[in-house]
């Protein structure tokens, strides 16, 4: 169920996704394994006037790697969570559907990213960003109706907690919908410990049966599984290992007992 080798360097790779994406968060324009930003968000399906709708800045330091909201279909009133929220494009639009009378979490452990959300949140009474971890949020159990996450599971390696703590957070029938990285075959020892590579959201891609396996062992029921298929990495590192081992994005949406 985990995709952690006993010699990942996983405080290096910390280390890592920290300093990579307080970049992302600073200086969004700038290259890394994958891409950012509208141009981004578009091609994988976000619609334009749903982005016309929320801070410009969000956007460019946008890193998802697929559209989910559809899949969500949030309802006026809902609470949500989203863990891995960046800079908070996922999580201002999440809270645009829930409308005033939702409420919409943000976790990132990033703290420039944090502070990003929270500048450009000014306006939106309805969302609060917190500097945590989404292997433990710090929210109430059984208290939300839908949690979603954009290419973060894949850069924790202990993801089994991440996907108890999303079941133990849910209420009853509630909805957990993600877009990650997965892999068409398990990743070889010289993949999943190269901390850099998990930093660029592929060393610590699941194979696909693997993780869904792993979504149903934490008490959900798979409900719908959706190639990304206009995602792409950047990097010839990054191309080279995706072309190898299968390495894709998907969107999965899921339903607690």
């Amino acid at each position: 169920m985990e995709t952690t080798p006993g010699q990942l360097d996983t405080a290096d790779l910390e280390d890592r996704v920290r300093s990579m994406y307080e970049l992302v968060a600073n200086y969004p324009h700038q290259e890394f394994h994958f891409e950012t930003g509208r141009t981004l968000a578009e091609r994988l399906g976000y619609p334009s006037l749903d982005l016309d709708r929320i801070p410009a800045p969000a956007i460019e330091s946008f890193a998802g790697v697929g559209y989910f909201h559809d899949l969500a279909a949030l309802q006026p009133g809902e609470s949500v969570l989203d863990l891995g929220s960046g800079s908070g494009m996922d999580s201002f639009l999440a809270a645009l559907a829930v409308g005033d009378t939702g409420a919409v979490i943000g976790v990132d452990m990033t703290p420039a990213q944090v502070e990003k959300a929270r500048h450009l949140g000014a306006d939106f009474a309805n969302t609060e960003f917190r500097q945590g971890r989404v292997e433990a949020p710090d929210v109430p159990p059984g208290s939300l109706d839908c949690i979603i996450s954009n290419g973060v599971i894949n850069l924790v390696p202990e993801k089994a907690r991440v996907l108890d703590a999303a079941a133990r957070a849910l209420k009853p029938g509630g909805r957990l919908v993600v877009a990650d990285i997965v892999s068409a075959v398990p990743l070889p020892e010289n993949v999943t410990c190269d901390a850099s590579l998990w930093a660029a959201c592929i060393g610590g891609a699941m194979q696909q049966d693997s993780f869904l396996a792993a979504i149903e062992s934490a008490g959900f029921t798979v409900d719908t599984v959706r190639p990304n298929g206009a995602y792409r990495f950047l990097s010839s590192r990054a191309v080279k290992a995706t072309g190898k081992y299968g390495v894709a994005s998907i969107s999965v949406a899921a339903r607690r007992a």
